[in-house]
């Protein structure tokens, strides 16, 4: 027999429990976890339920214990159960073996009187034993004749059971006197107090369990073993079955723990619309997704929580691997290849505002099976399905659901708390279209055919893409990075994500797990940035109007928060979902970024830097007019960014990276303040604007400073933060920006020292200083694209065309780049794809095509 022959709803139970945060599994001993046996001596557990307990209480957030009648001493002895198990005895009053110290001399002397009283009964009534313990003493008639058990127990229930100060327990064929209070009951919820557990399980054979059973709640799960009334929920039949119920939860809890079939990162694809954003994996899983807004909680969650989180899968109904994945060329659309079987993804444009669509368009020879699982919420919701002709309705969300799939026969199945849809469909006679719409209850037909809604999607994207300005190397990725940037515009608002997603980890298994699907100010700047040196200004213009109706809410710039959500609004707190184990176990997944309420005093720069390059690209593309290139508007935003650095400059911050402990005086921070007002006088002399006069006294004054305080001789560079020895990748910046010039020998210096300290292989690290969290990341593309850039500045081509070639390489199969890299596992990390990685690559293309311009 296997765990499959427990009762289903039981493996449902289990399966659902085993997914809490932090789960205790418990046992009675005698009759569950080993059989009964006429000697008690010879009690010994089930070898299989010893692995099973020993594996679960290895696992994170999972406790294990047993709780039995018999004395803790003999139960330590008898069942061998490892360390890692906690042991309680007495029906719960041993907690530990030192315990008995802990009775008074008037109990002491009580229970002397209780044994000797049963030492007399078991002698009167052969065949019954008395069984000593350090607060109790119990009689056991398992082995006596039945007419003389059912006496002794009956002699025992008249006498020393009515005496004052014992408190009685009967089980099966045992009767058992305590001079203490014995509660399995008290027990459980003692060890559930102390493990923090968010629920519990509990098996129990005997009447003594039931004080156990009666305590469970929620989502507790209690299991009674054999026949006989109970409080438990559920029921096996015998020790073995118990064997195959904790094996089964195990593999469960272990599994969720580890993340289910978590794709790696950089093989993960994005599809886009002006407004949504969504995640393949290579095999055409809908593995990511959010409504209604890229930063709402997820539709689809498999990413962070395997295919119980939620999924939209397509496979062949004879399963192989696909033959290729890949972009229309120019285009967010996504097609995946089989032998005979294709899919084609991607996200509608004509679609109403408060509307999320996805459309999937299966051709081909051979039969597919799709398993549509949407779990709202992040899967606090339970749904339900509806089949009618044209498609599924989703039922118990808080926003309707549709999933046109007109010709489709739909199966409604269940995992226990939700429903899921099935079908095998054949698109050899016609493809099978189907079309998910969030928003909405419509399931009638679109009023412009698939085919010129798929037209209509990607002519936004190839004609944009058409016009930019790409560097000649590596054209075909530069593409791509480019694309990946619009398609995390969100241009109902003019904000820009950080990320697609959120809590992909920076370890994998570690808790350095972050949410950025948000707009960061500097990010965005940088992004925006980045469009125009290709050619692009209207995302920089929608840009820099989301940020002046954010300073509109503030009573002034100084205040602007480093990061906002997509419409310009504060973040809520940030919040765990601890129903998802995160991509491949790493927990905790967060929704929000406390980040935002940190002080980080180089937002100001980018904004400033964006501006000068808007003005010059402006200029490029033939306007001439100083009004039109540099507009009021953005002159205004320029003397805001100038004033917030006056104010705050001086201040400590948290820095860049947000480093969750206490400010200091970031050099990169001191950096782009001193960019803010130099990009701010240049601008000023440029287009005839008027300047303060303690403007060009404070750049000359941040930069002195910089000069002074950030360079540690000792290290021979330019440091993190004053009076600091640790380096800092963000620092090269103290060149890149031109506050010193390349030629300076501490910025070669500074080169060299960031080159031995941080950079390993093909990647650079931000820092490597402690953080005040655990565990470690990976290496930052954007670090790699910034050595690039020192490299070139210092005279080192072929080092920067080696690294670059590097960061080439680490890119995923459909030109994506996630935040990190780990150089020893040779694997993405962080979220994907992340801009920031994508901006510094195409600048490298730049620089290292404009450098070799200049050669010729």
């Amino acid at each position: 027999m296997s765990a499959q022959d427990l009762p289903l709803e039981l493996r449902r139970a289990l399966s659902t429990v085993a997914r809490v945060p932090r789960l205790l599994v418990a046992s009675d001993y005698d009759g569950t976890i080993a059989p009964i046996v006429s000697d008690p001596a010879e009690a010994f557990p089930h070898r299989e339920s010893v692995n099973a307990l020993r594996a679960l209480a290895g696992l994170t957030g999972t406790t294990a214990a047993v709780i039995s009648g018999r004395a803790l001493r003999d139960l330590a002895a008898l069942s061998r159960l490892p360390v890692e198990v906690q042991l309680i005895g007495s029906h719960g009053s041993e907690f530990d073996v030192g315990f008995v110290h802990a009775i008074d001399s008037d109990a002491k002397q009580l229970l002397r009187e209780v044994q000797a009283e049963l030492g007399t009964i078991a002698e009167e009534n052969p065949g019954t034993t008395v069984e000593n313990k350090p607060a109790s003493s119990a009689l056991h008639v398992r082995n006596a004749d039945p007419e003389v058990g059912r006496r002794a127990l009956d002699k025992v229930r008249q006498g020393a059971a009515c005496w004052v100060g014992i408190q009685v327990t009967e089980g099966k064929e045992v009767i058992e006197l305590a001079v203490v209070a014995t509660d399995k009951g008290y027990a459980l919820d003692t060890i559930r107090h102390q493990e923090a557990a968010s629920a519990a399980v509990f098996f129990g054979d005997d009447v003594t369990d039931e004080k156990a059973f009666r305590v469970l709640s929620g989502p507790d799960v209690g299991i009674k073993v054999g026949p006989g009334e109970s409080l438990a929920g559920y029921r096996v039949d015998s020790t073995e079955d118990v064997s195959r119920a904790l094996a089964f939860l195990l593999d469960e809890r272990r599994t969720w723990l580890a993340g289910a079939s978590a794709p790696r990162i950089e093989r993960l694809t994005m599809l886009a619309s002006p407004r949504s954003v969504a995640l393949l994996t290579p095999d055409a899983t809908v593995t990511w997704f959010c409504h209604p807004e890229p930063d709402s909680a997820a539709v689809f969650a498999h990413l962070l929580g395997g295919p119980q989180a939620g999924h939209f899968t397509i496979a062949p109904e004879r399963p192989g691997l696909p033959l290729s994945q890949r972009y229309v060329d120019g285009t967010m659309t996504v097609d995946t290849r089989w032998a005979s079987l294709g899919v084609v993804d991607y996200l509608p444009h004509d679609v109403a505002p408060d509307r999320t669509d996805l459309t999937r368009v299966i051709t081909g020879t051979a039969k597919a099976v799709i398993t549509f699982a949407p779990r709202p919420e992040f899967g606090q919701v339970s749904v339900s399905m509806e089949a009618e002709p044209a498609g599924l309705r989703v039922l118990g969300t808080n926003d309707p659901m549709v999933l046109r799939s007109p010709g489709v026969q739909w199966e409604i199945r269940s995992d226990g708390s939700h429903d899921f849809a099935y079908a095998v469909v054949d698109p050899s006679v016609a493809p099978v279209v189907l079309e998910l719409r969030c928003g909405t209850e419509d399931l009638t037909p679109a009023m412009t055919p698939e085919p010129e809604r798929r037209a209509l999607a990607e002519q936004y994207w190839s004609e944009w893409a058409a016009g930019l300005e790409l560097p000649p190397l590596k054209p075909d990725l530069m593409k791509r990075s480019a694309l990946t940037l619009r398609g995390l515009v969100h241009a109902p608002s003019g904000s820009i994500l950080a990320a697609a997603t959120t809590s992909l980890p920076e370890d994998i298994g570690g808790v350095r797990n972050w949410d950025y699907r948000y707009c960061w100010l500097r990010d965005a700047a940088l992004t925006a940035q980045a469009l125009v040196s290709l050619g692009s200004v209207g995302e920089a213009d929608a840009y820099l109007a989301w940020v002046h109706r954010v300073l509109e809410t503030l009573p002034g710039p100084e205040r602007l928060h480093p990061l906002y959500t997509i419409y310009g609004e504060t973040l809520p707190p940030e919040a765990v979902i601890d129903q998802l184990p995160g991509y491949a176990g790493s927990r905790p997944v967060r929704v929000g970024n406390a980040a935002n309420m940190q002080v980080q005093l180089d937002v100001f720069g980018p904004i400033v830097d964006l501006i000068a390059n808007l003005a010059a690209a402006r200029g490029r593309h033939g306007i001439t007019d100083p009004a039109r290139a540099l507009p009021d508007a953005d002159w205004e935003l320029v003397q805001d960014m100038v004033a917030a650095v006056q104010r705050r400059w001086q201040e400590p911050d948290h820095g860049i990276w947000e480093i969750r402990g206490n400010p200091r005086h970031h050099v990169y921070s001191k950096v782009m303040g001193w960019l803010t007002v130099d990009r701010a006088l240049t601008l000023a002399q440029k287009f005839d604007r008027p300047v303060d006069p303690e403007w060009p006294v404070l750049r000359d004054t941040i930069a002195d400073e910089v000069k002074t305080k950030g360079w540690n001789e000792e290290v021979q560079s330019y440091t993190a933060a004053y009076e600091g020895t640790d380096l800092d990748a963000a620092t090269l910046h103290i060149g890149l920006s031109g506050l010193i010039d390349p030629s300076d020998p501490r910025f070669h210096a500074t080169v060299v020292a960031t080159e031995a300290e941080l950079r390993s292989g093909a990647t650079v690290y931000r820092y490597h200083h402690d953080d005040g969290l655990p565990g470690g990341e990976g290496g930052f593309h954007l670090c790699a694209a910034w050595l690039i850039e020192a490299y070139l500045l210092i005279g080192k081509r072929s080092d920067a065309e080696a690294l670059f070639a590097q960061l080439v390489a680490a890119a995923g199969p459909t030109g994506l780049l996630s935040e990190e890299y780990d150089p020893v596992a040779e694997r993405s990390l962080g979220n994907h794809p992340q801009a920031y990685s994508h901006l510094g690559l195409l600048r490298c293309a730049q620089l290292l095509s404009q450098q070799a311009e200049v050669l010729v």
